[in-house]
């Protein structure tokens, strides 16, 4: 049967992939079952020898052998619990003794996610070490900052990519912060209040979790708290938006009214039309972008839980996690992309900043009357929007302009000039960009 969902064929990397795999959760599942014996071995409620003799055993379970019997039972878990009993001999009478499906379940996902996560971390990493270093490429390629999509003020082209490495920082840092929290281990019991083990509880959930490298939730109810996937999926959907930001700022760039970046990448863009080469990757990141978004409403529904819980999360949890994965693997691949194909038309940039003409000086020359000339700043402001329109109207200079309204003597022939400059307004651009760049290793040293 060929696939219907385009993760199996076309999102997210291989290595991703591979993590969620039918074959590789199942033997993350096992990986736990084993790990359980240990610790139902340390507590005396096991032999010890069943922990090798389940290492040799339990990894022959297939997962079409679960479907077979979960098609006569009707639960997943409690086939693989039974496969792996059937296929160990006198030691599968203690396979998952005293345990909850959610135990193994939980635990499981646990070691996919520190895995999976690693990956993401690594992929993120990568983004904003290249951001950084093209900021420091490009600190001073002066350019006009726009805002409400119009020409604002004179900015480097470093300065916006600096703002780029600092926020996708912050999500590196809500990444290595959520990690503690979500990857931890859940092995409680029924209702989590470890009572088939008697007092031994603590002594079971240690040798587990301590054989698969876990650290244990204080406390659970059968499931560990949906919470920790809320997280994450807000995580992904907060990442892919700062993304998707930087997927749009390419986009708007690389329109050929403005063309100010190109991507040399050779891209097939139109079936009809033969000179269009069109921003599909940065698209991908913005429409993928929009997914992230919508799992994490999921995601926060799967929260309230009935009492110690019910099983309304489970099949939601099954299409979740692995998407939520997968998206952000391939956000995280397609950004990267998008900015190692990058390319700079410093000419164009000088060429639409000239296309303000005086507009640009605008608040320069405001505030030299505020500051040099004593005019309050709401006279000064007024009077500049007047000489602009005056100047737009007539087509005459704003120098002319302010003439014309009696006003030109507040300002002298060195304060034109030097406001009709653009890179001498860049304010304290560089000492900026230096402490952005600064706060984003730091981050990157955390963890």
């Amino acid at each position: 049967m060929s696939s219907v969902c385009p993760l199996d064929y076309r999102y997210g990397s291989e290595e991703m992939r591979f993590l969620l795999t039918r074959e590789a959760v199942l033997r993350r599942l096992i990986d736990v079952e084993v790990a359980l014996m240990k610790g139902l071995a340390d507590a005396g409620l096991a032999p010890e020898e069943c922990v090798d003799v389940l290492r040799k055993c339990a990894y022959c379970v297939r997962p079409e052998d679960v479907d077979e019997m979960e098609a006569r039972t009707g639960h997943e878990l409690a086939s693989l619990a039974t496969l792996i009993a059937l296929r160990c001999g006198e030691c599968g009478k203690y396979v998952h003794l005293g345990a909850t499906s959610s135990d193994i379940i939980d635990t499981a996902w646990a070691l996919i996610l520190r895995d999976a996560l690693n990956i993401i971390k690594h992929r993120l990493r990568g983004i904003i070490e290249l951001l950084a270093s093209m900021s420091e490429s490009f600190k001073d390629v002066v350019m006009v900052g726009r805002t409400h999509g119009r020409h604002a003020l004179p900015i480097t082209f470093g300065f916006k990519l600096a703002n780029y490495a600092y926020e996708l920082s912050r999500s590196y840092e809500r990444l290595c912060s959520l990690t503690g929290r979500l990857i931890k281990g859940v092995i409680s019991g029924a209702v989590g209040t470890m009572a088939a083990w008697g007092d031994a509880g603590i002594t079971v959930e240690s040798g587990c979790l301590r054989e698969l490298g876990l650290e244990p939730h204080p406390i659970s109810t059968q499931v560990a708290p949906r919470d920790g996937y809320a997280e994450l999926a807000a995580f992904a959907a907060i990442l892919a938006s700062q993304l998707d930001r930087l997927a749009l700022e390419v986009r708007e760039l690389m329109r050929d009214e403005i063309g100010e970046v190109t991507l040399v990448e050779g891209v097939a863009g139109s079936s009809t039309m033969p000179h269009k080469v069109n921003p599909v990757v940065a698209e991908r990141v913005s429409g993928l972008a929009r997914v992230c978004r919508g799992l994490a409403v999921t995601a926060f529904e799967n929260i309230a839980l009935m009492h110690e819980r019910d099983l309304t999360n489970s099949s939601c949890e099954r299409v979740l996690l692995p998407h939520i994965l997968l998206l952000t693997d391939q956000v995280l691949l397609d950004a990267e992309r998008v900015l190692r194909s990058l390319r700079i038309n410093e000419d164009a940039m000088r060429r639409n900043l000239s296309m303000s003409k005086d507009s640009v000086m605008a608040e320069c020359l405001m505030m030299r009357l505020v500051l040099k000339a004593g005019v309050p700043r709401h006279e000064a402001h007024s009077l500049l929007r007047e000489a602009l329109s005056m100047a737009k109207c007539e087509g005459v200079s704003v120098k002319e302009a302010l003439k014309r309204l009696g006003a030109s003597d507040l300002l002298t022939e060195e304060d034109f000039r030097e406001c009709g400059e653009p890179a001498n307004y860049l304010g304290s651009y560089a000492e900026l960009i230096d402490r952005a760049l600064r706060s984003v290793r730091e981050s990157l040293k955390r963890c």
